[in-house]
């Protein structure tokens, strides 16, 4: 059993101010009023990131919108701290800079069904019951579901970092499985705002061999793979033994996998810690993943 409280792993002096300060930046760019909550961090880069894209289209109804909107005028999309999105894959969008499928809230975006919302309320019920409460409140308030999946199928998610709080993911019918991914791609927002919040700056140019691409990669990929792995780690090891059926040998296998990744991350570790200033995030990194390495 973990002596980690993750509630306590997610907790970094810091992150919140930066979140606030940056929500109001957005704010006062376009022109609205926007809260001080995770939820309004996220919103705002949505509004932002569309008031961008309303300009540069030159739809002068759909910028005003995104720069009159506010988090209170999305009630009708939220349940409780959270958004939960059902995009339809035709809505998804790619940018000149990246080929990452993407959604922006718009004034179109419609509730997800039913179905879904259930299916997050008990993925959320989950990884709170198992102390990540607290990280998908903070860094995954904006939810997307994706493409159904069945548990043999492959399960795609991803976070982006200009849109932090916001987490898009495919997924099955069982809430352990999505309640892990919300946490992997949550823990990929975590790790950018802790950055970003001590204002560190770490080199592209040095690389370590990661597992789980395959390929060296530079200190801030190798990082964020054994931070938002290791989270995951955690989480699988108590919720199996509460689930049942198909899911218990699921997350089996996911420990059993990332327990032979980890064997061969662990040399590299301490290293790539190395390149990162702020004590604070070095130790909270280092705690959690070591923990796990230990353990595998």
């Amino acid at each position: 059993m973990s002596t980690l409280s993750p509630e306590a792993l997610v907790t970094l002096d810091g992150i919140a101010g930066h979140q606030q300060l940056r929500t109001s930046r957005i704010a006062s760019v376009l022109g609205n009023r926007l809260g001080s909550s995770a939820l309004d961090y996220a919103v705002a880069h949505h509004l932002l990131e569309g008031a961008e894209e309303a300009a540069r289209s030159r739809d002068a109804d759909r910028l005003a919108w995104y720069r009159n909107t506010t988090s209170q005028d999305l009630t009708h999309l939220s349940a409780g701290s959270h958004i939960i999105l059902n995009p339809r894959p035709a809505d998804l969008l790619r940018s000149e800079i990246s080929e990452t499928a993407y959604y922006l809230v718009r004034p179109d975006t419609i509730p997800a069904p039913h179905k879904a919302q259930a299916l997050v309320h008990a993925a959320l019920a989950s990884a709170t019951e198992h102390g990540f409460g607290t990280l998908l409140t903070q860094h995954a308030p904006v939810i997307c579901l994706l493409s159904p999946r069945r548990l043999d199928e492959t399960l795609h998610s991803w976070a982006l970092t200009r849109l932090p709080g916001t987490v898009f993911t495919d997924y099955t019918a069982h809430p352990e499985v999505l309640a892990r991914d919300l946490i992997h791609e949550a823990a990929h927002n975590w790790l950018n705002d802790a950055l970003a919040a001590q204002d560190v700056s770490l080199p592209a140019d040095v690389t370590f061999y990661s597992p789980w691409r395959g390929t060296p990669r530079p200190v801030f990929g190798f990082l964020h793979a054994c931070w938002a792995f290791a989270l995951t780690m955690l989480y699988a090891r108590q919720a199996r033994r509460d689930a049942t059926g198909a899911v218990v040998p699921f997350l089996n296998a996911h420990l059993h996998q990332q327990e032979g990744q980890f064997a061969s991350a662990a040399e590299s570790l301490e290293k790539a810690l190395s390149y990162v200033p702020a004590d604070e995030v070095r130790d909270h990194v280092g705690r959690v993943v070591g923990e796990v390495m230990g353990a595998a």
